[in-house]
């Protein structure tokens, strides 16, 4: 029985040892992960929070855009901007609320949600706000902002149309030869897709005339 107890105190002596060494570090390293545990909960609480509030604002803007409250939907994309900006609802109330100031002929408004919207949007709505700022500017003839919105990269999916509208653009300045290089690669990045938006390409393109 001595010798168990013996061999017993041996393993404590040794733990203690241990403990003495790196107890600090393993309290350390528990506390930094039960910290971690704690704030990555707390974030998607606090995200989930802040979903649960846009979503219902955005509820709000859909209703206002049904009824023509052109005021209500101002505000309700501006609340969402500003409060809830991290938000998926922020950028695509942005894109429903430029939509009704166009209709509504209020284009500095409906450039100023577009404009928020590109800088502020992830994926597909930040390229359909670039485009359809580039639409208004080209509307406006302001050719080098249109510009603006269409340089850099797109997704796939939105090639063709940056390109195209890249050409109408370049085809208002009257430079046609550049207007047909971004016709002929709107129509490449199209290759495949049959229907009346590839006729209208073939159109555009047909329209420049031949290269010299």
């Amino acid at each position: 029985m001595a010798h168990y107890d013996l061999e017993e105190q041996e393993q404590i002596d040794t733990l203690k040892t241990w403990w003495k060494m790196y107890g600090n570090l393993v309290t350390g390293v528990i506390t930094v992960f039960c910290l971690a545990v704690i704030g990555w909960q707390g974030w998607n609480w606090y995200q989930r929070g802040q979903s649960t509030q846009a979503a219902a604002i955005y509820a709000v803007l859909e209703q206002a855009v049904a009824a023509g409250d052109a005021q209500k939907v101002k505000s309700s994309a501006g609340e969402l901007a500003e409060k809830f900006g991290s938000t998926s609802y922020a950028s695509l109330a942005a894109l429903l609320a430029a939509r009704q100031s166009f209709e509504a002929g209020d284009l500095k408004t409906a450039k100023a949600q577009l404009s928020w919207a590109a800088a502020n949007g992830k994926d597909e709505v930040k390229d359909l706000a670039r485009l359809r700022l580039a639409a208004v500017h080209l509307d406006e003839k302001a050719y080098d902002e249109a510009l603006k919105q269409l340089a850099g990269a797109s997704l796939p999916a939105f090639e063709a149309r940056f390109q195209e509208l890249k050409g109408d653009v370049l085809a208002a300045q009257g430079k046609k030869s550049e207007a047909r290089g971004a016709y002929q690669a709107a129509l490449d990045h199209a290759s495949g897709k049959a229907g009346a938006g590839r006729e209208l390409l073939r159109q555009k393109l047909d329209s420049l005339g031949k290269a010299a």
